[in-house]
């Protein structure tokens, strides 16, 4: 190599260190910015199809504009009765129309039949945004000029307010956890200063031009971003970063235990690390776009979203990480020595030697605990979660809607709405009002308010019911279904049922019809890039199978954990597919992590040795990237929202099980006790298809996956 070239050779990893750096201070600044691109419009993650969807749409032709109403409660302090307070309460909210915020007329202080209190309803603008809150403090400021009362908000806005301020703030707060809990881990996987810092600039690097690329499109419509999609987001492109970053650098290590100079243990780390990790990345990735078959807008959004997470984690991983090595070879990892693990002591060779001496008996006592707690993933109830369990914490609009349900029939404030035919208008009204489930029904009248006769709008009428079940009860989603069915049985009526408990109702539905499409799909996609990584076509089989008992086994385990020790009642109807999505993704990455090692030593050994080696040398690095990944996606449970708390149990505790038991032991156990048979249908280790002979040790360019070890 020529003296110039030489140097160009290592002008390369400062180029590419001074890119990042330039990139990270331009960038950084939009993983706080794409709360002005999120919207937390609950009409905008409705099933596209959706009958309360249609229903939506056509309500529109009812009143002046969409609202967002806000339910003012009023009891007497101390307790007693309301009386005489019902017109001094009327003209308090009288008095908001008109003002900022606001979409229309207050409706009238109405007492409940205890008359213990009295309720009115204020439309506001679905499109506060920042400016809700405030808002609601002006309406509350107003119902508080009612002598001897106490006032509550409840409903949507209230609701919507409690949602905004449980993500206020959180993303510093979420990604300061994230990644302190990741250094804190690096500093005592790796036991150095430099290298810990490395990895994490790298997944902050990473993480700033996802969000900056997530933002233009948001910022142009092509994907929808809420608070959730953006903590998951952080978790995600953080954890994958660290984890590609580890296997980059374990490989490192290995080379430079070897004697190579840094540059060039850092190119090699990258030549054999890359194809693994973009393997990999592929997988997760191409999971997450799969979600892009969902009838759900918001898991719409998170595979796109996640997908590009996922090429900036890889892109960093890649580039920076490898320059960085390049310059600081061994002094990355000071004080420890770099030095090789193949043939270390401890840990992973003991368990090495365990699924070696008796591979029949490690895989039947792991397969059968997996079996024992798959059994319980039937308990799991993904109906959906009542209100009072939306937050993990106590929050106003919660303690609210308990009270507006003592006084008021439950379904009160939050009514089903009904749309039909004029024609039928007076067939549709009895049919509505003697369905089983329903308490009183009122038909729409002028700009969207109650009227004895209907108001015909383009022949279409519209009529309000009132539940006698809380609107996010699995009672009241029955009462919708009945009234459907009784309302679609009305010849030439074209009645459509929504409002609050239909759009739950529809969801819930087309989360079951997601996972019936999604999964499939996301399984042809991993076995595809198994088996174009592992050139076989059981061996991908096989990893499959494992991943999804390993998800199973963590429903069962999150059945009994969110009922018993969380006192969840249910889940959130996504979140048994988002479980799936990144726990069959990253399960796979982490066997392909131990599998392409495991290729690769089998060449040149045979299976049972390649087998021992690749488990010993790749155990401590891959369960290493576990416990990052676990802990990353655990910070999710600093936002107080069972959804997010719920996905934080199900991906750690899921990360912890593949990694310490299937791949550890299923996986190794199972094609040590295959032999090659498992690498069908080639046979690595003792001739491929054509006769040829395993390569030898000492000729890597002979090994077909020489370049993809973990």
């Amino acid at each position: 190599m020529t003296p110039p070239l030489r140097r160009a050779r290592r002008l390369v990893p400062l180029a590419l260190i001074a890119v990042w750096l330039v990139a990270g201070a331009l960038l950084g600044p939009f993983a706080g910015r794409l709360g002005e691109v999120a919207t937390d419009d609950r009409a905008a993650f409705l099933p596209r199809s959706a009958e309360s969807t249609r229903v939506l749409r056509e309500q529109s032709a009812f009143q002046q504009r969409e609202t967002l109403p806000v339910i003012v409660l009023w009891t007497a302090e101390g307790g007693g009765t309301v009386e005489g307070r019902q017109r001094p309460a009327t003209a308090a909210v009288a008095a908001l129309a008109g003002t900022p915020g606001t979409a229309g007329s207050p409706s009238p202080a109405l007492p409940s039949h205890d008359r213990g209190a009295l309720q009115a309803v204020v439309p506001l603008r679905p499109d506060l945004g920042d400016r809700l809150a405030p808002t609601l403090e002006r309406v509350r400021a107003a119902a508080e000029k009612v002598p001897g009362t106490r006032v509550r908000l409840a409903g949507p806005a209230a609701t919507q307010a409690d949602l905004a301020d449980a993500f206020s703030g959180i993303d510093g707060v979420l990604l300061a956890v994230a990644l302190a809990t990741v250094l804190v881990i690096l500093l005592l996987v790796y036991r150095s200063l430099l290298l810990p810092l490395a990895v994490i600039t790298g997944a902050v690097f990473a993480l700033g031009l996802a969000c900056a690329v997530v933002y233009v499109l948001a910022d142009h419509d092509l994907v929808r971003v809420d608070g959730q999609v953006q903590g998951i987001l952080s978790i995600l492109v953080i954890g994958a970063a660290t984890d590609y970053a580890l296997l980059v650098t374990a490989r490192c290590r290995e080379e430079l235990a070897a004697g190579r100079d840094r540059a060039a243990a850092a190119r090699a780390a990258l030549r054999r690390s890359a194809p693994a990790v973009l393997a990999s990345a592929g997988t997760v990735a191409l999971g997450l776009i799969a979600l892009l078959l969902s009838d759900l807008t918001n898991n719409r959004a998170l595979g796109p979203v996640g997908a590009v997470g996922i090429a900036c984690a890889v892109l960093s991983a890649l580039t920076f990480l490898p320059a960085v090595l390049a310059v600081l070879g061994r002094r990355a990892y000071w004080p420890a020595r770099p030095e090789s693990r193949t043939g270390a002591t401890g840990l992973w060779q003991r368990v090495a030697r365990l699924v070696d001496r008796a591979p029949r008996r490690v895989w039947a006592l792991t397969l059968t605990g997996l079996l024992v707690c798959s059994a319980g993933a039937f308990t799991l109830d993904s109906r959906g979660v009542p209100l009072n369990e939306t937050f993990v914490r106590d929050v106003p609009s919660v303690a609210a809607g308990q009270v507006l349900a003592r006084h008021f029939p439950a379904g009160a404030g939050t009514p089903v709405v009904i749309i039909a035919d004029a024609a039928s208008a007076d067939r549709v009204q009895h049919t509505v009002r003697h369905t089983p489930g329903i308490a009183a029904v009122t038909a729409t009248g002028a700009q969207g308010r109650p009227a004895a006769r209907p108001r015909a709008v383009g022949g279409r009428v519209g009529f309000e019911a009132t539940a006698e079940a809380a609107p996010d009860t699995q009672a009241a989603r029955d009462t919708v279904a009945r009234l459907r069915t009784a309302l679609h049985e009305l010849p030439g009526a074209h009645a459509l049922v929504g409002g609050y408990t239909a759009q739950q109702y529809d969801t819930l539905r087309a989360a079951e019809r997601d996972r019936t499409v999604i999964v499939p799909v996301v399984l042809a996609v991993i076995l595809a890039i198994l088996a174009l990584l592992l050139r076989s076509l059981a061996m991908p089989v096989l990893l499959v199978l494992t991943v999804a008992l390993n998800f199973t086994a963590t429903l069962g385990a999150a059945a009994l954990v969110f009922r018993d020790l969380f006192g969840f009642s249910g889940t959130d109807p996504s979140v048994p597919l988002y479980g799936f999505v990144f726990l069959v993704a990253l399960g796979v990455d982490y066997n392909i992590f131990l599998m392409s090692r495991v290729r690769e030593e089998t060449l040149r050994h045979g299976t049972r040795e390649g087998v021992r080696r690749g488990l010993v040398t790749t155990g401590g690095v891959i369960t290493s990237a576990g416990v990052v990944l676990a802990a990353t996606f655990a910070a999710l449970g600093v936002i107080p929202l069972a959804f997010l708390v719920q996905i934080a149990f199900i991906v750690a505790f899921g990360v912890l099980l593949d990694t310490l038991v299937v791949r550890s032991l299923l996986v190794p156990a199972l094609v040590r006790d295959a032999g090659g048979r498992v690498w069908w249908p080639t046979r690595p280790g003792t001739g491929e298809p054509d006769g040829r002979p395993p390569a030898p040790a000492g000729d890597p360019e002979r090994s077909s996956v020489g370049e993809g070890g973990a």
